[in-house]
């Protein structure tokens, strides 16, 4: 009886170790990915449907098999969602922890200050890893920003994000406007901001610029902003030519040239620092400015003065030979 005993036990010893063998050899042996390859994970997915998952989309061969390994080897803690990198030929070990403390995928869409509404639309619908249609959104109404998409993402998800991130930024900043700033309202703040975007590609000039603007638009003078003349006849893309004197002194809801005060609405998606400057603008009496060669410019407080900085930089330009 003895004999039989021990055999039994030793019987029972060869099918556990066999047992966990084979638990071993099935978690950290290779799995079925001969490359690198990316797996979703949903929002709100389980280890369940996220074994499930694997197996549809041919990763692991048996989501029944991982799940037994996951819960008796695995770690306990959550399947995180979003885009992962799986290794070729990782082990279910592996991908399972990769699913749980990994980083996902990060996939980036910029849109830089001051980028026109047409240029975004381009740039979204541009993007082979987004999907649908979007139309052109509203001009001023996206924050220019980078954000996170997911392969397989809808456009208009993202899209809507760009534009909760400038509703959520206006109500933050729109409170610690300071007194006396020349706009009334949110809609009037990202007109000007946006004309503050085009008119300098300096950022230490953006305060300047506003309180110039600023000025101009409590004395009732036309701002005479060329990037709304130029709006209206291309939606913010580049003229390619010089300004036609009839384009100057065409009437239209945006051409500060021919109408005093702020145009209907914005001419570009205005960056958080332009806003900024709008809402906090430089103590100036400057009300006139023209280009210094520099990539900024020469600001004055009268006409006369004005005048003389337009010399200078005719003279420059006729120096290098660009009149």
């Amino acid at each position: 009886m003895k004999r039989i005993g021990c055999l039994a036990a030793a019987a029972l010893a060869l099918v556990l170790a066999l047992g966990a063998l084979w638990l071993a050899a099935g978690w950290w042996g290779s799995a079925q990915i001969e490359e690198e390859t990316g797996f979703i994970v949903p929002s709100g997915a389980t280890l369940t449907s996220v074994a499930e998952k694997l197996e549809e989309e041919g990763i692991i061969a048996d989501s029944d098999d991982f799940l037994l390994r996951a819960k008796i080897l695995g770690s306990g803690d959550p399947v995180q969602a979003g885009e992962f990198a799986l290794a070729a030929n990782a082990s279910q070990a592996s991908i399972l922890d990769t699913l749980q403390h990994g980083q996902p995928v990060r996939r980036l869409i910029t849109i830089p200050e001051g980028l026109p509404s047409i240029y975004v639309y381009e740039r979204l619908m541009a993007e082979p890893l987004l999907t649908g249609e979007i139309p052109v959104p509203e001009e001023g109404s996206v924050l220019p920003d980078s954000y996170d998409f997911e392969r397989g993402e809808s456009r208009a998800a993202v899209l809507a994000r760009m534009q909760a991130a400038m509703r959520n930024f206006l109500a933050e900043a729109w409170p610690q406007r300071k007194p006396g700033i020349a706009v009334d309202s949110v809609e009037e703040a990202l007109s000007l901001a946006a004309i503050v975007e085009k008119e300098t590609g300096v950022p230490e000039e953006r305060r300047m610029v506003a309180g110039l603007y600023s000025n101009r638009l409590k004395d009732g003078m036309l701002l005479q902003a060329d990037p709304t003349i130029i709006y209206p006849i291309t939606k913010g893309k580049p003229l390619g030519r010089r300004i036609r004197q009839s384009e100057i002194a065409a009437v239209n809801d945006y051409n500060t040239y021919s109408m005093v005060g702020l145009p209907k609405g914005p001419i570009t998606n205005p960056g958080r620092e332009s806003i900024r400057a709008v809402l906090d603008p430089a103590p100036t009496e400057a009300r006139y400015m023209v280009a210094d060669g520099s990539g900024g410019h020469a600001f004055a407080r009268t006409l006369e003065e004005h005048n003389r900085n337009v010399q200078k930089w005719f003279a420059l330009r006729r120096e290098r030979g660009e009149m």
